[in-house]
């Protein structure tokens, strides 16, 4: 029982290692839209319930760091863009979804 158990987290653990993802990760369904907004909180560094004041703190932040002026790239400018406004789009519309 315990080599079984042994072997589970040491699969788990190679998972994680190779695929960059625990098994039980892949179990979670997430759409498009879910992943992405995934995404632009990793890149900007907020937490999921972030208020709009966060965000932009965030961006400034992030910006401050890759501007292509200090060094940075224009593409990880533009990703950090997109990430603010996405993330501000979906703001203001689920606080109108749970206005109406």
């Amino acid at each position: 029982m315990i080599r079984l158990l042994a072997l589970a987290v040491l699969l788990s653990v190679a998972c994680r290692w190779i695929f960059g993802k625990w098994p039980w990760d892949y179990l979670t369904t997430q759409s498009a839209a879910e992943r992405a907004l995934a995404r632009a909180r990793t890149t900007l560094g907020v937490a999921r319930d972030a208020s709009a004041e966060d965000i932009r703190a965030a961006h400034r932040r992030i910006v401050t760091i890759i501007h292509p002026d200090r060094g940075g790239s224009a593409a990880d400018l533009q990703e950090a863009n997109a990430a603010r406004d996405l993330l501000l789009d979906n703001l203001s519309r689920t606080r109108l979804e749970r206005s109406e």
